[in-house]
């Protein structure tokens, strides 16, 4: 009996003395945690934040000028354009949205402005000729892609992140910028190429 009861005690303390152990390591974790930053942090950067802050090219900016090298072996000169509306974007073959914007780029934007002042110029980023030309023959596009290899026609306009949409107008300024692709994003560009046609 007396065993016995030496045993509870024993266990008894070994028990306090665990829970006392986790209690002073959730003491302390609470007092040493980082505190995670909300959304209403100010000082936090957000996704916004850094597309802007990658974004060199505003609407209202003039259009740095480039010339690019088509995928037929012509080139492209952006000042050139002079007096018609321009849609710029930067897109590559491994990134969705870039495909997503270009397989609907024949139907929405070129056909739908067929007899317009519009020139349409899908730039792809920092790839191979070989690369761009296989995923266009897969594809069946026909209409004209650009080659930016080196990047540096996108370091013109931005640092980072694709596709990337500018719309500039007769003058060369631009008039809208989009980073990203979805419905209501192809619907802006859609109302700023028509604004810009006016």
């Amino acid at each position: 009996m007396a065993i016995k009861q030496t045993y509870k005690k024993r266990g008894s303390t070994l028990t306090l003395s665990a829970l006392l152990l986790v209690l002073i390591a959730l003491v302390v974790a609470i007092i040493f945690w980082p505190v995670e930053a909300t959304a209403t942090d100010s000082s936090v950067p957000t996704a916004q934040d850094d597309i802007e802050a990658t974004t060199l090219i505003h609407a209202g900016d003039m259009a740095p000028d480039f010339t690019v090298e088509m995928l037929d072996g012509s080139k492209v000169t952006l000042s050139e354009l002079r007096g018609k509306v321009v849609l710029v974007g930067f897109w590559a073959t491994w990134c969705p949205p870039c495909r997503q914007e270009l397989s609907h780029m024949q139907k929405d934007v070129i056909d739908r402005f067929a007899g317009k002042e519009l020139v349409v110029l899908p730039i792809s980023r920092g790839e191979k000729r070989q690369t761009v030309e296989e995923y266009i023959a897969k594809m069946g596009y026909t209409f004209p892609i650009g080659l930016d290899g080196d990047q540096s026609i996108y370091k013109k306009y931005a640092t980072n992140y694709i596709p990337r949409s500018f719309v500039v107008g007769r003058d060369g300024k631009v008039v809208y910028v989009a980073v990203g692709y979805d419905e209501q994003i192809a619907k802006e560009i859609d109302e700023a190429i028509s604004e810009a046609l006016k």
